[in-house]
């Protein structure tokens, strides 16, 4: 059997094209800035804020949560959201160190 196309890549470029992967949609991007907005944990007020149905939101939350971005605690009958600040600063670090690179050739194409 051949190899699956991610493991052709090395982890480092798994791991950056997950970032870009899971920033790449709005509603996340919305929902990580409301949390940073609020400076603490979000427990069931995202539908109003983001304005996406309840199902759609939770879709989103999975993915964040799934990559490590945010962290989720149950209080009675809700989960409750906040930033993982461990995983969201690595995810910097390895996002601002690709980012970072530039091109000193100026007589390229």
């Amino acid at each position: 059997m051949g190899l699956t196309k991610t493991e052709m890549f090395t982890d480092l470029q798994n791991e950056i094209a997950l970032f870009a992967k899971v920033l790449g949609h709005p509603a996340r991007v919305a929902i990580l800035q409301h949390l940073f907005k609020i400076e603490g944990c979000i427990c069931g007020d995202l539908v109003d804020e983001i304005g996406l149905a309840q199902p759609t939101i939770s879709q989103h939350l999975k993915e964040l949560k799934l990559l490590g971005l945010i962290k989720g605690n149950v209080e009675g009958t809700s989960v409750c959201y906040c930033i993982d600040k461990e995983n969201w600063t690595n995810m910097k670090k390895v996002m601002l160190q690709f980012l970072d690179q530039d091109i000193d050739n100026k007589n390229c194409c």
